[in-house]
């Protein structure tokens, strides 16, 4: 993934300009910053879903993204957000179990998603995410209403994502143990 010379205005306000980014396989980027700099909105411009005030970006391969909508539907039990997720992407019902597993999940699949706390539904969309097998990850403050011990299992997920050739980029304000990982102080190209 590349970006190149990004500006980012929303409304009259220019967030940021001049951001450039080379991001190969296995790299991990935490984006920092305070509230309101553009965080979710570089993710957004990343991702496609946004286009730059300026500048341009270029991707290889499918993205996947999570910010504080789960996208899971609030209705279903958890096993079966999943589920209708896992025929989308195709993912193999082995793996998916594992994954449930992994993140704690396997207890919550019969609990209808509105009724997760925000850490069980974090964790729920790592679960969504890691099934749609997308090579470039694009988190949106994943650490938000973890405990200390999931904050760890998800930097390990990131970490292991990474490992095996995938790229992530992480807009958080809480550390995060991702071996290798490059910061991006956004604070450095506000206009």
């Amino acid at each position: 993934m590349t970006a190149r010379d990004l500006a980012c205005r929303r409304g009259d306000r220019v967030l940021f300009a001049g951001l450039s980014l080379d991001l190969r396989p296995g790299a991990a980027l935490h984006v920092l910053g305070a509230n309101g700099i553009g965080k979710s909105s570089l993710l957004r411009l990343l991702a496609g879903l946004a286009r730059p005030y300026a500048g341009t970006v270029e991707r290889a391969g499918m993205i996947g993204l999570i910010d504080e909508r789960p996208a899971l539907d609030p209705a279903l039990p958890l096993g079966k957000a999943l589920g209708f997720w896992a025929s989308i992407d195709r993912s193999p019902a082995a793996g998916q179990a594992a994954t449930t597993a992994r993140l704690g999940l396997a207890e919550l699949l019969d609990v209808p998603v509105r009724y997760l706390s925000t850490g069980q539904k974090k964790r729920a969309a790592l679960a969504r995410l890691i099934g749609q097998r997308a090579p470039i990850w694009l988190l949106d403050e994943p650490l938000n209403g973890l405990d200390s011990a999931a904050a760890v299992l998800v930097g390990e997920v990131i970490a292991g994502h990474c490992a095996g050739g995938g790229i992530a980029v992480i807009a958080s304000h809480q550390p995060l143990a991702v071996p290798g990982k490059n910061e991006l102080a956004l604070a450095d190209y506000a206009a």
